[in-house]
């Protein structure tokens, strides 16, 4: 198979959140997956996949690039946070450090998930309302796991930066509970949940309106702004 440019986190590779999600995708159903990425996925070129039941392997060649298997511990999001209650400017929105990426960058409705979290004025967390654009479910009934993943991807990375920072997913562990539809609106949260060195750690929930949890995930970026030590 292969990956398109469309799908894109920083320039030249795949969104770690969607290409994790679309991994999970080939693993049972409502089971809680664990993705770690190996190496950055490439576009546009060939990618082999293997699958078991209990294991999805990504190869480029033979260069491992991503794992994924069920795990037993679902993530524990943040906390609902009552629509009235969103706000604020994105932080990405005017010193973003890859404005076309399919999940937060700066991409026209419909060609990307324009998933741009602000802080809540509580440490560490983010969250926005987020409309799901009728394009972006590719004339199926609900959108695809690879988009839910992405969204519950890059806000957990958000929490965590400031403007101008950047960082890379390194894990991403989810579990979804309910379908996400196009045209419809959901509460994103995400919260930063410690750092230890260049790994930064953090969650984050997709909610229905009502407050129902419909998708939640635990994150492990790298931080490119600090050096290990």
């Amino acid at each position: 198979m292969k990956i398109s440019e469309r799908f894109r986190g920083p320039d030249g590779m795949a969104n770690g959140g969607w290409v994790s999600g679309l991994a999970a995708s080939y693993l049972p159903p409502g089971r809680t997956v664990e993705v770690t990425l190996r190496a950055p996925t490439p576009l546009d070129a060939d990618v082999r996949i293997e699958k078991t039941p209990s294991l999805v392997r990504l190869f480029d060649g033979d260069a491992l690039l991503v794992e994924a298997r069920p795990v037993p511990d679902a993530p524990v999001p943040p906390p609902f946070l009552e629509p009235e209650r969103i706000g604020g400017v994105f932080v990405g929105e005017t010193a973003h450090p890859f404005p076309g990426c399919f999940v937060c960058g700066h991409r026209e409705p419909g060609d990307g998930l324009r998933v741009h979290p602000a802080p809540t004025g509580r440490p560490g967390e983010v969250a926005m309302l987020w409309h799901v654009h009728p394009a972006l479910a590719d004339w199926s009934a609900t959108l695809p796991l690879s988009h839910v993943w992405g969204a519950l991807d890059c806000p957990t990375g958000w929490a965590h930066l400031t403007s101008g920072g950047a960082a890379l997913l390194g894990r991403l562990t989810g579990r979804v509970y309910g379908s996400i539809f196009p045209d419809a609106t959901y509460v994103i949260v995400a919260r930063t949940e410690g750092r230890e060195r260049r790994k930064l750690y953090a969650s984050a929930g997709i909610y229905e309106l009502s407050g129902r949890l419909l998708a939640a995930s635990r994150a492990t970026w790298i931080d490119l702004d600090r050096e290990a030590g």
